[in-house]
């Protein structure tokens, strides 16, 4: 078992005595391509019948705040009018203290 970085990724190796780098960037490159994400962690393990196992986990992705104001779920309020722009300045913020 080995444990290494590579490309900024966590990599774990088990099982398997004579991997190279090569391959383990092509598995980075396959997970990555399959889930559209950044891998965070990555283990590779020999499996009993001779296949590979691949355990991975992704990097955590940024969180975009969502309001509801007046029924409406939104992300940014840049293309709302000005009614509607005033009307979400205009009212109480309560805090989560």
């Amino acid at each position: 078992m080995s444990d290494m970085l590579v490309n900024g990724i966590n990599v774990k190796v088990e099982g398997i005595a004579d991997i190279t780098p090569q391959e383990i960037q092509r598995y980075i490159d396959y997970v990555e391509s399959k889930t559209d994400e950044k891998l965070g962690r990555l283990t590779i393990s020999a499996k009993a019948d001779g296949q590979i196992s691949l355990d991975y986990q992704l990097q955590p992705q940024k969180f975009e705040r969502i309001r509801r104001i007046t029924g409406y779920l939104v992300g940014t309020i840049d293309r709302w009018n000005d009614a509607k722009q005033a009307e979400e300045r205009d009212r109480v913020k309560h805090g989560l203290n």
